[in-house]
Order: structure tokens, then sequence, then C-alpha cells
């Protein structure tokens, strides 16, 4: 299969048309090799209109999706970023000149991504995901949903600091963009997707006496 050739397809035919304008976004989505962020035994759907299966219950994000995800993120060169659960998108911002950590709860997404990773100079950590790695990020993202807010992710930004994640509770969600201000935080929602729902975040029940 000539992975690059489809990587151009993607970038042209998912992305681009997808209101997506960020060209040094696309020029990332079309150099970071897809197919090393997925199962090997998936790799050839790498580039397809698919969320192929990285291992377990991880997998990548549609390409539409997170291209619109990370125009939204407006990430720049120089600025620093968590990943939480992603490591394609990871790849992405650093090719586009950030800083990047990637975290997950779990281990078994680096066996599979760690030397891609590595390649692209992005620091890993495994811890839960309800405990960022860090503080002081300008941009926060996620290939996979959320089922609420994530407070302590919205911690760990810098002032002005921007998260960019999916909430989700239903058949689709809503991606979101929450800004860190001086004195508030704000929150604007983007478009529609549906990625899976990271239920390890699910709020824990609540019983009426």
């Amino acid at each position: 299969m000539d992975f690059a050739a489809a990587r151009k397809v993607m970038v042209d035919s998912q992305v681009r048309v997808n209101d997506v304008t960020n060209r040094a976004l696309h020029a990332a989505m079309g150099s970071v090799e897809r197919e090393r962020f997925c199962a090997p035994e998936r790799a050839f759907s790498a580039y397809a209109d698919a969320m192929p299966e990285i291992t377990g219950d991880r997998r990548l994000m549609l390409p539409r999706d997170m291209g619109k995800l990370l125009e939204g993120a407006e990430a720049k060169a120089g600025e620093k970023a968590l990943v939480m659960v992603g490591p394609y998108a990871a790849a992405v911002l650093a090719k586009m000149g950030l800083k990047v950590t990637v975290q997950d709860s779990n281990a078994d997404v680096f066996a599979v991504t760690g030397e891609a990773l590595a390649d692209y100079g992005v620091e890993t950590v495994v811890a839960p995901l309800n405990q960022p790695s860090g503080e002081g990020y300008d941009v926060i993202v996620s290939e996979a949903a959320v089922p609420a807010r994530q407070d302590a992710w919205i911690a760990a930004l810098a002032p002005n600091g921007r998260l960019v994640v999916v909430e989700r509770t239903g058949p689709a969600g809503k991606a979101v963009l929450y800004v860190k201000g001086a004195e508030a935080v704000s929150r604007r929602e983007l478009f529609d997707a549906a990625p899976d729902i990271l239920s390890e975040l699910a709020p824990a029940p609540t019983f009426a006496l």
C-alpha cells in the first residue's frame, strides 16, 4: 500500500474540505505516518474515514474530527501541549513545532506507539487520566471523548491556555473549546463528533436519601 499517497488523499478529502484551513496543520497531517500509531494489523485502515484500533479500547480519532479539533486549538510552534489519550495527535502537534507530552492510563498504547512518538520527540507518561502530568500548558487535547467537564485538565492550563475535547454522554457529542482567562473559563461548542468515551472519567454516581 502506498501510505504517502493515502496520506495526501486523507488531507485533501477529509481535512481540507471540512473547513480546516491551517496550513501548518495540513502539512503536519500530510507528513506524520498515521499508520505507525495504530495496531500493525490495522495499518491498512489508517487513512480511511475510520477509527482504527491502537490496542484494547483505544482507537484513533477520525481524521476529519482531529483536524477540526486541532484547528480549534489554534496551536502554535513553541507552545507547550499535553495530549490526554491520542498518540497521533501528539505527533502532529510535535511536527507543528510544539513541545508535547502525551498521557495515557493504558501502558499498552505506548508499547504500540512508543517508537514512533520517540521519533517525533514526544514525552510519554502513564498515569490516571484524572491527574494531568504537569501544568502550565498552552494547549490540552484529547482524541477520545469525555463524559463531563474535566476541571483537573482545565486547572493544568496556563493563563489563556486552550482545552479542546469532545464531550459526549449519548450517541453523539460536541467538540468544545475551553479558554482559561484571568478570572473565568469560557466554553464554546465547535462541531458534532462521536469518538469513544473515556469511561474511567465518568462522574461517580450520586444517591438521593
